[in-house]
C-alpha cells in the first residue's frame, strides 16, 4: 500500500491547505491504483522547522516561500 510522504517548510501551509494537500494526493494515487485502495493510501505531511531548508545555498524560512508565491519568481 502506498504511503506518499510530503515535506514541507514549517508555517507555510495552513491545516485547511494541509487537509486539501491530503485529499488531492490521495485522490491522485487512487486514480492510478484504483479506488479499491484507498481506505490503505497514506499520506503524511513532514514539517521541516524553517531555515532547514535550503536551495541554491540559501536557506528558506515561510516568509521567504510566501513573497516568492505572491511574486511568482524564485527569491
Amino acid at each position: 500500500m502506498p504511503l506518499v510522504t510530503i515535506d514541507v517548510i514549517e508555517n507555510v501551509f495552513t491545516p485547511a491547505q494541509k487537509k486539501e494537500i491530503i485529499q488531492k494526493i490521495t485522490d491522485t494515487m487512487v486514480s492510478i491504483e484504483g479506488e479499491a485502495l484507498r481506505e490503505v493510501t497514506w499520506v503524511r505531511i513532514q514539517e521541516v522547522k524553517e531555515g532547514n531548508w535550503g536551495i541554491g545555498g540559501q536557506t528558506l524560512d515561510a516568509a521567504t516561500v510566501h513573497a516568492m508565491a505572491r511574486s511568482g519568481q524564485p527569491a
